[in-house]
């Protein structure tokens, strides 16, 4: 299975803190309150999928990476498990950002979204109107547009949404080796943000979910890349 391949980039393993739908992966400083990313995987996933995605390597690398650059890397459970629940996922990755932000060892006001895959159409909220504590939003081979069949409510549109998202910084990695259908949402998430903040790391020979399928230097050099510039808008 794919999706238990190492992250292609080396880490230093860490321990998460385990909270009931949330991991926490801690610097080794914590001298003071810290900026914190919070990873949400991608979806939907029938429940009956185990390991959940919070076990899984590519996202304990996530955490563990943001954690080894002074931050607090966070991964979030959503229980997104059917296309029409959208509407629950959203709320429950907003409770993992306010119990997050309530935290003493995070700075609540430079946190950064993180969303991978189908997970993409939570940012539409995001977008719509970014609060002034959140300082990135990060798309990973997102989702960007309902596929076919999906009975997914309009909210759940970040295409629309990103006209709105003013100077919020928005960090896209997007592959060359897209799915077709996944790949026409991001062209069309890319034309709609021609006035937005938006900055683009391309891997062209990458495939959908390239940090765990293919390991390569192109590979490794996008997430530091990715990385890079939200830890900029954090600092």
């Amino acid at each position: 299975m794919d999706f238990l391949k190492p992250f292609v980039l080396h880490v230093a393993a860490r321990t998460p803190e385990r909270q009931e739908f949330l991991d926490l992966y801690l610097p080794g400083d914590l001298a003071g309150p810290r900026p914190a990313i919070l990873f949400v995987p991608g979806g939907p996933l029938p429940a009956r999928v185990r390991p959940a995605q919070r076990d899984w390597p590519v996202f304990q690398g996530y955490g563990a990476l943001a954690a080894s650059r002074g931050m607090v890397g966070a991964v979030v459970e959503h229980r997104l498990h059917s296309p029409d629940a959208y509407a629950t996922g959203a709320a429950n990755v907003a409770a993992a950002l306010e119990s997050l932000r309530s935290d003493p060892r995070v700075d609540e006001t430079r946190l950064a979204l993180w969303f991978f895959s189908g997970a993409g159409l939570f940012a539409a909220d995001w977008l719509r109107d970014p609060p002034s504590w959140l300082r990135a939003l990060a798309l990973t081979y997102p989702l960007l547009a309902a596929l076919p069949g999906w009975a997914v409510e309009e909210r759940f549109d970040p295409i629309a949404a990103v006209a709105e998202a003013g100077e919020l910084p928005i960090v896209l990695t997007r592959v060359g080796r897209e799915d077709p259908g996944i790949a026409a949402g991001v062209s069309a998430f890319v034309d709609a943000a021609a006035k937005a903040n938006l900055e683009i790391v391309d891997v062209p020979d990458g495939q959908h979910t390239f940090d765990v399928v293919n390991d390569s230097d192109a590979s490794r050099a996008a997430i530091r890349r990715a990385v890079e510039l939200v830890a900029a808008r954090l600092a």
